[in-house]
């Protein structure tokens, strides 16, 4: 499966985007779990977000609860990250992950080196 995410740009401080990540290729959209992972420059790649097969579980990072909603249309094979109230440290390069394997969801969702399938990155810049 390839995934496609788009969405990122350069915004103010609370100000809103929207992520999609698209994905193609011989696909079951509804059998995979999705994350979002965020990468700034210097710093390790870190968990944002997580969404369950059928959409209805989700998981957060504490930095980003409250602010970004995830949500996934298994109909358009795609994933959203809705982040709204952006601050300065939530600049990054974001990507979007995927998997099948449902024990990695219920017990390493939040572990990038789990997920086997990944888009290529969005820049999110967020200025104060």
């Amino acid at each position: 499966v390839q995934l496609q995410a788009s969405g990122g740009g350069l915004v103010q401080a609370g100000a809103s985007l929207r992520l999609s990540c698209t994905a193609s290729g011989p696909t079951a959209f509804g059998s995979y779990f999705l994350g979002w992972f965020r990468q700034a420059p210097g710093k390790e790649r870190e968990f944002v977000s997580a969404i369950g097969w059928s959409g209805s579980s989700t998981r957060y990072a504490e930095s980003v609860r409250g602010r970004f909603t995830i949500s996934k249309d298994n109909a358009k094979s795609t994933v959203y990250l809705q982040m709204n109230s952006l601050k300065p440290e939530d600049t990054a390069v974001y990507y979007c992950a995927a998997d099948r394997h449902r024990s990695i969801y219920y017990t390493h969702y939040d572990k990038f080196d789990q997920y086997t399938y990944w888009g290529q990155g969005t820049l999110v810049t967020v200025s104060s």
